[in-house]
């Protein structure tokens, strides 16, 4: 959850910056037409440099924005039994699933957490919380970086990323129509577009980026189902179930149901439109169903 969160909060900044470069140089400009009439054709290839670009700096900047954002400490020469063990598991994870060895790290935090990033399979970056070492067994950390490994062999950071810029492109081009009929029909600006074009087109791309979240959230869940599998393959069968045990014992406490719980757990059917993980005994089920 935590890449997937981190890709896009870093997207929708670079976003913004970009479609403000883009006022501000007057690049825009090219949109303006009499009544409510646009150039749709010269609007689809700016949405589409605008979101596409987004989209993909913050994919080549994941690795730094991860180390940066979790103050993640990539294990250059292990220091420890368990940094060399770690590295150990990785290098012959990465060996079965034919990617390059990928950069091991350990951010301090309390909580259960892993992630793998990078815009490249064979120069990524998996990571490990203090929290999943202390609760968590050897089966169970196995099982989880064979997850996150599998996260890189399958290209999930670069085939999010072109789902994102598509994304982006859309909700990109439709703010703009919204923008500029807001401007030339209900408040009437018949020359250049003026502040309500820009404020109105700024609100309708949080309104669609908020609502299109729920396409690329369905295809992160579908990814990890795919994830536990490989998992599943590198490291066991029943060690990827024992791995997703242990999260829910940590995150879904048996006396507090309905409580959203860390890996997005709620209750409410709504909410699991938003979620990046499926719930964790969704997960457990297909495994348990492989044959």
């Amino acid at each position: 959850m935590m890449r997937i969160f981190l890709f896009l909060a870093t997207n929708v900044a670079i976003m913004v910056v970009i479609s403000i470069v883009f006022s501000l140089l007057g690049l825009t400009g090219t949109l303006d037409a009499q009544g409510i009439n646009l150039d749709l054709n010269a609007l689809l290839v700016i949405s589409a440099i605008i979101g596409m670009t987004g989209s993909f700096i913050s994919l080549a900047i994941s690795k730094w924005t991860a180390k940066q954002a979790m103050g993640v400490q990539v294990i250059g020469q292990p220091q420890n039994q368990t940094e060399q063990w770690l590295v150990n598991i990785v290098a012959k994870q990465a060996q079965q699933s034919g990617i390059g060895m990928p950069e091991v790290g350990i951010f301090q935090a309390p909580e259960a957490h892993a992630f793998a990033t990078g815009m490249n399979r064979n120069s990524a970056l998996v990571a490990v919380s203090t929290g999943l070492l202390q609760h968590m067994n050897n089966d169970e950390i196995e099982a989880v970086l064979g997850h996150e490994i599998t996260h890189v062999a399958n290209g999930d950071m670069v085939t999010m990323a072109l789902m994102q810029g598509v994304v982006n492109t859309f909700v990109y081009f439709f703010a703009s129509i919204i923008g500029h009929v807001v401007d030339r029909v209900i408040l009437q600006n018949e020359r250049d577009h003026g502040i309500g074009y820009f404020i109105t087109q700024m609100a309708a791309q949080i309104a669609l980026g908020f609502l299109a979240s729920m396409l690329v959230m369905w295809f992160s869940r579908y990814r990890e189902f795919k994830a536990d599998a490989g998992g599943a393959q590198l490291a066991g069968r029943g060690k990827m179930i024992g791995a997703l045990r242990a999260l829910q014992r940590e995150y879904e406490p048996q006396d507090l149901p309905g409580q959203l719980a860390a890996f997005g757990i709620s209750g409410g059917s709504a909410h699991k439109l938003f979620m990046s993980h499926p719930p964790l005994e969704e997960r457990i089920e297909a495994l348990q169903n492989i044959h």
